[in-house]
């Protein structure tokens, strides 16, 4: 068995020799070649996918939005798109966030339609049926396809989405919101399932890793406590 990789960093594997234990289309009265190149493809495809996500952490990857439903029947998806600027990317792959594993899939066309929308259409996701196990989940990118920003043009705003680390306790989690308040910045972020909000400003942020989407935080003494107590 060859081990190559391919486009995007995808791992295909090629069979050198037919497994004994698949179906032989000489043998079965009811199997057709067709039939042992769909088992044996499919078989290939899943083992790649497990091969690769094995590997995969969302880190190394950016949220670009989240599918909200199927659009018709043939397996295209309604897309809400929360990453300004996706449409001047260019990707061929996206990676879809399932059971905590992000897991590859080819895209065969994207239109965008009004702002934080867009209809996807997947290779492989043909039917109404597999569509709806991808709804409500997140769709990511790999950072080196982000778009990187002027420093003059990066505002605490951005930092949405970013993965925010207390200096003392680790990592707190994404940040889900960025509000402006009365003299000051708040970031939102889910905490041990408690909604904690903190300021964003030169004292507490102490440095942000665009590429990574990493912001290393030094919170006061005793604000974690006044939200989990």
């Amino acid at each position: 068995m060859d081990v190559r990789k391919g486009r995007e960093g995808f791992v295909r594997l090629k069979s050198r020799r037919r497994n004994p234990s698949l179906p032989s289309p000489r043998r079965e009265s009811h199997g057709s070649a067709a039939f042992y190149k769909s088992f044996e493809r499919s078989c290939f495809k899943s083992i790649a996918i497990l091969t690769k996500t094995n590997s995969m952490v969302t880190e190394d990857y950016f949220r670009v939005g989240t599918i909200l439903k199927p659009k018709g029947l043939k397996g295209e998806l309604h897309l809400y798109v929360d990453f300004e600027g996706l449409e001047n990317i260019k990707f061929g792959t996206i990676f879809i966030e399932i059971t905590g594993r992000l897991v590859p899939y080819f895209v065969s066309s994207v239109k965008y339609l009004q702002k934080n929308a867009a209809y996807l259409i997947l290779e492989d996701v043909d039917t109404i049926e597999k569509a709806s196990l991808l709804v409500k989940k997140h769709i990511y990118l790999p950072n080196k396809l982000k778009p990187k920003k002027k420093k003059s043009e990066f505002t605490l705003f951005d930092l949405v989405g970013f993965t925010a680390v207390d200096a003392d306790e680790g990592e707190l989690g994404e940040i889900t919101e960025v509000n402006e308040y009365p003299q000051q910045i708040l970031a939102t972020v889910n905490y041990k399932n408690c909604e904690v909000l903190f300021p964003l400003n030169e004292e507490i942020i102490k440095s942000i890793d665009v590429v990574k989407g990493i912001v290393l935080v030094d919170l006061p003494e005793g604000l974690l406590d006044i939200y989990l107590d």
